[in-house]
């Protein structure tokens, strides 16, 4: 398995991550595991969660997905083969917050319940633009002194904001974030290509993608109305994408997936791996045979006619 350094870390990781979001919501421990199991069965090593997963579903607080594989990793035994990566500063009740007491109290509650002893990526998930960038970045630094966690990287922070904290991480001689991870797939592209690839790429950040298949939209099960009325769940959310354009990509991807032998889901990711300046993007399973179709993904190699048309079909 190839494996791809994440910025300027010490950390490889293969080219796809595993979206934890499901784990303890909509996913039980028990088929976690097998999905999990399966994953790292296959090659892969990067796990990707957060502290608030799943803080949306009814009755839950956050911390499911990562209690479900912190038991995982007490239960196996394979701590030692994977990369995870966490997420604090989401609202967990008091609201989104990236101060330094509150990150060092929330890595603790991190820590505990994925039972490990270090995060391998502790990840800014929303930013606060009341607290200085230095705060934060002093408090991540702290942790990393202490060994509590080994690389940082961002998500939700605004470019200005990624700009001033790279700044400051190199005028106070402290760890930068070696990571971003935005929303970027083959619909969503204008954002992060106009926005923040530039940056990344002249600064040597790692890309880690969510939404990589636009929340389904790029599975090519949702073409209608009729369609969106299947899920509630995700119902809502594809409307954005079911327009002109996105009919448009997902034709594409029907032409393309029929010359490579592959499904959409596989085309998309495929395309994505294949960007300049990603890293590996994040994707979600709830069966193991739907992660096995995207375990393939890697494997496929899009041509230079591929390419042309999904980058034009998405344009």
């Amino acid at each position: 398995m190839e494996l791809r350094q994440l910025g300027r870390s010490h950390l490889r990781i293969a080219p796809l991550m595993l979206g934890g979001n499901v784990f303890g919501w909509n996913v039980d421990e028990p088929s976690s595991f097998k999905l999990l199991d399966a994953f790292l069965d296959a090659g892969f090593n990067a796990i990707d969660t957060a502290d608030s997963y799943s803080r949306w579903a009814p009755g839950h607080t956050g911390g499911e997905s990562e209690t479900v594989i912190g038991n995982w990793l007490k239960q196996s035994g394979k701590r030692d083969r994977v990369v995870i990566a966490t997420k604090v500063g989401n609202d967990m009740g008091e609201g989104k917050n990236v101060s330094k007491d509150y990150i060092l109290r929330a890595t603790e509650g991190c820590l505990k319940r994925l039972q490990i002893d270090c995060i391998d990526l502790m990840q800014t998930h929303f930013d606060n633009e009341a607290t200085p960038v230095e705060e934060t970045l002093e408090a991540y630094a702290a942790l990393i002194r202490q060994g509590k966690v080994r690389v940082i990287g961002a998500s939700n922070l605004t470019p200005a904001r990624l700009t001033a904290s790279l700044d400051a991480s190199k005028r106070l001689g402290i760890p930068r974030y070696e990571s971003l991870q935005p929303l970027y797939n083959l619909y969503d592209r204008m954002n992060f290509e106009n926005d923040y690839l530039p940056l990344c790429a002249r600064e040597g950040i790692g890309v880690i993608s969510y939404y990589s298949l636009a929340a389904g939209f790029l599975t090519g099960k949702y073409r209608t109305a009729a369609d969106t009325a299947k899920s509630a769940a995700r119902g809502g959310r594809m409307k954005q994408y079911l327009n002109e354009r996105g009919l448009r990509i997902l034709a594409a991807l029907d032409a393309v997936a029929a010359r490579q032998g592959a499904t959409l889901a596989q085309v998309s990711l495929a395309w994505l791996i294949a960007r300049p300046g990603v890293t590996a993007p994040i994707a979600s399973a709830t069966t193991v045979q739907q992660l096995d179709e995207l375990l393939k993904a890697p494997s496929i190699k899009l041509t230079p006619e591929d390419t042309a048309a999904l980058d034009a079909a998405s344009a």
